[in-house]
């Protein structure tokens, strides 16, 4: 039991935000993707397949940037009671799990087809490389909305085994979110990186937070309003883009304080609702 506790821990599959982040693009892209006057079976297929995916894809990410950021996650107060930071897991078994993961990870991937199997398999090394991006450059959260949205494009190809511009530009919509999302989590612990030399969007911004913030929200709502026209979505649609507009500038930037740990986590965490109105929107949009 208490092993189990500990591969709970070190995968946070007790913290579900994590992989609903990863999963909401792969559901987007999904659904503008699909023909829903088709059999819904494969749709429902694909979306069990696709969250699977990003639990499976999300616990080894986590393990390995664990493994990586061992000797940081000790110097800081949020991370230092980790399974690998505190030495209740050791490098070894943690790889061992990881591997497992992958594996499994990699089972779900072969009911897809050839393009959206070597598409992510190309992924793999940028998806891996994310926890060393902090040590080079103040923008360690674009690598990981790059690797975070990639499901967005996958799910579409997944459907059309092709690209187009509707996909491309939700996708960087999308590394722009997480941009934004990734920069407030950031604050809860910027005390600590800036103390052990730590790199990210929130200690470049720090002074005005919120100015960025508006850039990177915007981008996002951009490209909802491009994709819509695009797809030649209904009005409904356009009108309904109302909320993630509120839920972006006055929720999420208008009550942003910093200073708050707390307050940084529950802005970051609600973007998880987020994901869920946007969803719900596309399908208006799809659908009606």
């Amino acid at each position: 039991m208490e092993n189990l506790k500990l591969f709970i821990q070190l995968t946070r599959l007790d913290k579900p935000i994590g992989y609903m982040l990863l999963f909401w693009p792969c559901l987007w892209g999904l659904t503008i993707a699909y023909n829903f006057e088709d059999n819904l079976n494969i749709y429902f297929f694909y979306l069990f397949l696709f969250f699977l995916g990003s639990m499976l894809m999300r616990s080894a990410g986590c393990i390995v940037n664990d493994i990586v950021d061992r000797n940081f996650d000790k110097k800081v107060e949020r991370t230092k009671n980790r399974p690998i930071a505190s030495g209740k897991i050791s490098i070894f078994l943690a790889s061992l799990y990881a591997l497992i993961l992958c594996i499994l990870a990699f089972l779900v991937l072969i009911n897809f087809n050839s393009l959206t199997i070597l598409l992510a398999i190309l992924s793999m090394p940028l998806a891996f490389s994310y926890p060393l991006m902090k040590r080079f450059t103040y923008w360690p959260q674009l690598f990981l909305g790059i690797t975070f949205n990639y499901g967005l494009i996958l799910a579409w190809i997944s459907i059309h085994e092709s690209i187009s511009l509707p996909p491309i530009l939700f996708y960087f919509g999308a590394i722009f979110w997480t941009l934004g999302y990734d920069t407030i989590y950031g604050y809860q612990d910027i005390k600590d990186d800036e103390i052990i030399g730590v790199k990210s969007t929130s200690i470049k911004f720090k002074e005005n937070p919120k100015k960025v913030l508006y850039l990177f929200y915007f981008m996002t709502f951009l490209s909802l309003v491009g994709l819509g026209y695009l797809m030649k979505f209904n009005n409904i649609y356009f009108i309904f883009l109302i909320i993630p507009l509120l839920h972006f500038f006055v929720y999420q930037i208008g009550r942003l304080d910093i200073k708050s740990p707390i307050n940084c986590l529950k802005l970051f965490k609600s973007n998880n609702f987020l994901g869920l109105i946007i969803f719900v929107n596309l399908l208006i949009g799809k659908i009606l």
